[in-house]
Parts: structure tokens; sequence; C-alpha cells
């Protein structure tokens, strides 16, 4: 919470978190949509739509340091961003008997951890491109880069779909990326100690995250019941791209196979 000489930093229009309402029996089965690292919520409000049509909750929140200034990114830590994914978390929760947990890019590394932390509580895991760690080159300097710069050349907007943008930074924070490396290396070290079901869905070409990423995820993971869909026509924010209604539609089957409530046609005694 802001101090009291302190004011609450302006969200940008499109980048609100939002919630909504389920219907019927699929309405005890709650969806949280984390988005990406320097994003908002804007790349998952399509996909959330869709699933609230389908009759599941829905939420998205908006990650702190996010939606505002790439500034504020850089004083946000991974705690502040993993505490916030379940907060999110317990709020759906006590409204369903069921939450499963999507996730782009850094959404799909946050996702992750929580299913690490609380193998119990996550019903299962869909993931757009998760990420774990980086092979560019630049990456390797950027301790360097960030003590001597606090922002670089951004990576959002990767879609190819024509006249598709992306709402998030025209910056890349440094010192929210070393944060973003830190969460990476605890999510690796702890891929065994997921046990949920897991889906994957990952761009063939992806210029933010190496498609490697989802093969060591998917290989490490201590979940029996995984699945990989590859993505032919998208980039890396596919929940925008061409492949979308292919996640939308794949999502709404995979969790409903997994939500015998959820089902069409079934009624709650």
């Amino acid at each position: 919470m802001p101090g009291p000489n302190e004011s609450t930093p302006e969200v940008m229009a499109g980048a609100e978190p939002f919630d909504l309402p389920g219907h019927g029996d699929a309405g005890r089965t709650g969806v949280l949509l984390v988005h990406g690292f320097t994003g908002s919520p804007m790349s998952m409000r399509p996909w959330g739509e869709h699933l609230a049509a389908e009759g599941f909750t829905v939420r998205g929140p908006l990650l702190p340091g996010h939606g505002t200034s790439w500034q504020d990114c850089n004083a946000s830590t991974h705690e502040q961003w993993t505490a916030a994914v379940e907060t999110a978390f317990d709020d759906l929760a006590a409204r369903c008997d069921r939450v499963f947990v999507a996730g782009l890019s850094m959404g799909g590394t946050l996702a992750t951890r929580l299913a690490e932390v609380r193998p119990d509580d996550v019903a299962g895991l869909l993931l757009v491109n998760p990420a774990l760690f980086t092979q560019r080159l630049d990456a390797k300097l950027l301790p360097v880069i960030a003590r001597l710069t606090p922002s670089w050349s951004p990576i959002a907007s990767d879609i190819k779909k024509p006249g598709v943008t992306e709402l998030a930074y025209d910056r890349l924070p440094t010192r929210a990326m070393l944060q973003l490396r830190r969460l990476w290396a605890l999510t690796r070290a702890d891929l065994g100690r997921v046990t949920a079901p897991v889906i994957v869905f990952h761009s063939v070409e992806d210029h933010v995250v190496e498609p490697v990423n989802s093969e060591v995820l998917l290989a490490s993971v201590g979940s029996t019941d995984t699945t990989e869909v590859v993505l032919h026509d998208s980039y890396h924010v596919a929940t925008l791209d061409n492949d979308a209604p292919q996640i939308f539609e794949r999502s709404v089957a995979w969790i409903r196979e997994r939500s015998p409530a959820a089902r069409p046609g079934t009624t709650t005694p």
C-alpha cells in the first residue's frame, strides 16, 4: 500500500485487471490468467472472455510494477509477483471448487511456481510459451547492463498477425529482469514438484522465449498428465496471435475433461 505522501500509480487504459463471473456448473471451476513480463492483462483478456463465455469463473490480475511505467517495474520484486498470483488464486479458490492456472511467458513461470509450492491446490496448468531461461547472448551481460542503464530494448508485441499490438512497456526494465532471472532459477530447481496436469502451447517461431523452454519444462515436471500443443502460425504473444482460437478452444476442452462438474449437461446435486 502506498504511504500517506505517495500516490497509486495510474494504470494505462486497457491494462486493468479483470474478474469475469461464471455461470451454471462450469462456474464452480475457476481459471486464473497471468500475463507476462512488461505486459498486462490485456494480452489475456480475449482468452478470459472466451473462458467466461463457456461458464468458467475467470480472473486476470495486474502484476505489481506492471501496467503503469517501466520505472515502476524496476522497483518491483519476484516475491511481489508470486504473492500477487497467490492472492488472486486464493480469491478464486474461495469462490470455486477447483482452480486452474494459466500463464503467458513469465505468467507461465509464475503459474508453474505456484503449482510447485502448492501442489495440492492447483487443479491444472495451461502454459503459453512459458519462460524458464534464455539463450540470448545479451542476457549474459545483464548484470553489467543493469548497473549501467535502468532500461534496454523492449521485448513486447512479438506477434505475427498484422495490425495487432500488445499493451506493454516500450522499454525493458533491466533491474526487474534480474528479478525475473531469480524467479526462473527458483522455478527450474523445483519443476519435479509439479504434479498437476499440464498443457503447454508453444510457438515454433518465438523471438522472445526459445521453444526449448517448453521442452525442458515438459521433460522435468513430475506430472503424469502432460499435453504439448505446437503452434505454427504465431510468435511469442500467441494469445493475441493467429493461433489464439486454437488455444482458447483446446483449453476449454482440456479443462472440462479434468473438471467433471464443468462438463456440459451436468448438474450439481
